[in-house]
């Protein structure tokens, strides 16, 4: 992946161009928008972050979603920066949602099983502290059922022997966009197609605080037993059959 974008990469810079297309290239919302009062966000980080906004985006309820780097100490890092490991960020898809529509858990079921939360600072072949599982939560109020999903998931992955969750869990108030090139990548124009997640193949089942609000029919586009699975899908959303 790093390699890939290097040329891509300094083209931009020459041009001196930072600026962030605000539009979502498929949900068509403000990816910067703030939450109003009936939605929430939160930021997920399951290694590259090209095929992680995409399993979020495609989600009904959700909003709009951006990729960007969190959890470190460096303002406004770049790339290249993040890619060093000096940063101490990584790499974090933010996911905007409409609490009518979908719920957090939704949101939870969803980071566990797309990834394998078990691999410490690496996913599938990408390895490093950038690609380092995390939840990185700016309402205090999802402390709580962010803690019982993986409790959860714990119990899951016991039954099949799979190690302990490496998840970093914490509250944060700063968020870094990333550049223009990754916003919805996989849905750009000759795209590479690539994804390093490496699923468990695990599910999350019920915890407590859970209220699921997706039906099965949603699940069914996202099989986990095929390899690369988000990548073999289109970029359009599910639809909400209510």
């Amino acid at each position: 992946m790093f390699e890939f974008l290097k040329n891509i990469m300094n083209n931009e810079a020459k041009t001196l161009d930072n600026e962030i297309n605000s539009v979502h290239r498929i949900l068509k919302t403000d990816i910067k928008l703030e939450p109003n009062p009936n939605e929430d966000e939160i930021i997920f980080g399951c290694g590259c972050f090209w095929g992680a906004e995409k399993c979020f985006w495609k989600l009904p309820g959700v909003v709009t979603t951006s990729v960007g780097y969190a959890g470190g100490d460096k303002s406004n890092p770049s790339y290249y920066e993040v890619c060093s490991g000096l940063t101490g960020h990584s790499e974090v898809v933010r996911v905007i949602w409409d609490k009518s529509e979908i719920d957090i858990s939704d949101l939870l079921k969803m980071f566990w099983e797309c990834h394998d939360p078990t691999q410490k600072n690496r996913q599938g072949n990408d390895m490093g502290t950038q690609y380092r599982s995390a939840i990185y939560y700016k309402n205090e109020d999802n402390k709580k059922i962010i803690y019982a999903s993986k409790e959860q998931y714990q119990k899951e992955l016991n039954k099949f022997n799979l190690g302990l969750i490496e998840t970093e869990i914490k509250l944060i108030d700063k968020y870094f966009y990333a550049e223009n090139y990754h916003q919805q990548y996989l849905a750009s124009p000759g795209a590479r197609q690539y994804c390093s997640a490496s699923p468990t193949k695990v599910k999350l089942k019920s915890f407590p605080g859970s209220n699921y609000k997706l039906k099965d029919y949603i699940w069914e586009n996202f099989d986990w037993d095929v390899n690369k699975c988000v990548l073999r899908s289109d970029n359009n959303p599910i639809k909400n059959n209510f």
